[in-house]
């Protein structure tokens, strides 16, 4: 038997669905492999899998592989996933295993405006997923997004659609959402980020705000919204 725990977050009031849901995934994922799974929740809110059988620890290593573990420390210059975690007045913060602070000064390069504008601005709600690359590991530990993550929430931002940013909920459930308002000519894609985190992209002339007022009601999420500069 081999336990594993991975970079996989559960959050929110019904975290035993989200577990399920992370089981019922993993399964599906080793199901050419002799390997019983069955998941728990760390305190720390990640994904723990008790793997037994003849391929336990190859199972254990395509976990690894495929969603990384939680960073028990931090080194300068590496990079690492993580997940928005709050939005303070000088600072984003980041959970990769260990908080991580992605100070004002680093988020300059999102444009002027204070941390919680610029979150709102492009549409950024906790525990959407984060890539982050270490630069000082002091008395905090301090990051800033990498070139590749820069560059995915400004194509976002210069886009010709809004998008919507939901979190803690299913596929299934945002298209419920969007069926129920009457919404769904109104909408181009659901793009997936992580297992419960989505971005709703709008069709051209569809207000992403509008789609907020319209389907927050349906779901119990964090919503944001990114106003497409290239509309």
């Amino acid at each position: 038997m081999i336990k594993v725990v991975t970079l996989q977050h559960i959050y929110g009031k019904n975290r035993d669905r989200m577990a399920g849901l992370l089981k019922t995934l993993v399964e599906n994922e080793l199901k050419n492999l002799e390997v019983k799974v069955e998941i728990s929740i760390t305190p720390e809110n990640w994904a723990e899998y008790t793997l037994e059988g003849e391929d336990e620890e190859v199972s254990a290593n395509l976990l690894v592989s495929r969603y990384g573990t939680p960073a028990k420390k931090a080194e300068p210059g590496k990079v690492y996933m993580g997940f928005l975690q709050a939005f303070g007045e000088d600072a984003f913060l980041v959970d990769i295993g260990i908080p991580v602070r992605i100070e004002a000064e680093e988020l300059k390069a999102l444009g002027s405006g204070k941390p919680k504008q610029l979150a709102l601005r492009f549409g950024l709600i906790p525990h959407l997923p984060v890539e982050v690359e270490i630069i000082e590991t002091n008395k905090n530990v301090k990051a800033r997004f990498t070139k590749k993550q820069l560059d995915t929430l400004w194509s976002w931002k210069k886009a010709a659609t809004d998008r919507v940013t939901v979190n803690g909920v299913t596929r299934s459930e945002i298209k419920r959402a969007i069926k129920k308002t009457g919404h769904g000519r109104d909408i181009y894609e659901i793009e997936r980020l992580g297992l419960l985190e989505h971005a709703i992209v709008c069709q051209e002339k569809t207000d992403g705000p509008g789609i907020v007022a319209a389907i927050g009601p349906y779901l119990k999420s964090d919503l944001g919204v990114v106003i497409g500069d290239g509309r």
